[in-house]
């Protein structure tokens, strides 16, 4: 049986989200993104430059969906950003790893951690244990429940871009969801 996909975002976001930006924003761009993905390390740039100019009239979402079958480093570096989010060091682990996307070992994981003030041991046994799995598969199966099928996959006020995610493409369809 195949299912139908609206292209539409099913789980509204909401307090186990990481957000940056007002929730008074006039858009809410959210990503489901991989932090192994060369694709995702591209788009990386190209939200932060999106950031910088709209300010306080985004608000942006990040979700987890570490495609393990190709990326192997992927689960753990979610995993990693979730031990951050923890200590209230998401978004500096976030950037970390689309900082160092050729490393994403644990030994280098664990270093990013020791950076942002999280012991190597913590990170070491937080990953062993896979301590945030589940937060991880709740964030991967809300995405296959929206339709996303590889990352980067953006939503703009819950709904599918189905466009490019250059700049200016990107841009583009933020102005016109802000109406």
């Amino acid at each position: 049986m195949r299912t139908h996909f609206q292209g539409r975002l099913t789980l509204p976001v909401g307090a186990r989200d990481h957000i940056q930006g007002p929730a008074t924003a006039p858009v809410t761009l959210v990503e489901y993104g991989d932090y192994q993905c060369p694709y995702c390390g591209e788009a990386f740039g190209i939200i932060e430059e999106i950031q910088r100019q709209l300010g306080d009239g985004l608000r942006f979402v990040f979700r987890n969906f570490p495609l393990a079958e190709v990326h192997p480093h992927a689960e753990h570096a979610a995993e990693a950003a979730e031990l951050a989010a923890a200590h209230g060091k998401f978004w500096e682990m976030h950037d970390a790893l689309y900082g160092h996307q050729e490393a994403l070992d644990d030994r280098h994981l664990a270093a990013y951690g020791s950076a942002l003030g999280i012991a190597a041991e913590e990170m070491h046994k937080a990953l062993a244990e896979h301590r945030y799995a589940e937060h991880i598969r709740e964030d991967f199966m809300s995405g296959v429940r929206s339709g996303v099928n590889g990352t980067p996959t953006f939503f703009i006020n819950g709904v599918r871009h189905e466009g490019s995610y250059d700049f200016e493409t990107m841009m583009a369809a933020i102005a016109a969801a802000a109406g």
